[in-house]
């Protein structure tokens, strides 16, 4: 096999392997895992990708600029729980 083919070869591989981080984004790095405290309604809630997509349709609704949730004022915290417990 020609040494060109094999260089050729390993950046074809190079790039299939990293194709799945290019194509995340910025999903992939939305901090997701943690548990955040309503203080308004008094509970705990598990910052999962379920409630980022919830987070993520409010911000769209009220016309909010994206912003991670722990730096949104207390105020905005509360706006978004009371708009979360009202969607069940």
């Amino acid at each position: 096999m020609p040494f060109r083919f094999k260089k050729l070869a390993s950046i074809v591989l190079a790039a299939a392997f990293s194709l799945p981080l290019l194509i995340a984004g910025c999903t992939g790095r939305v901090g997701v895992g943690y548990r955040v405290h309503d203080g308004y309604y008094g509970d705990d809630h598990r910052w999962d990708n379920d409630q980022v997509v919830y987070y993520n349709r409010w911000e769209r609704d009220n016309h909010r600029d994206h912003r991670d949730f722990r730096k949104r004022s207390d105020k905005e915290q509360r706006e978004y729980w009371e708009w979360r417990h009202n969607q069940h």
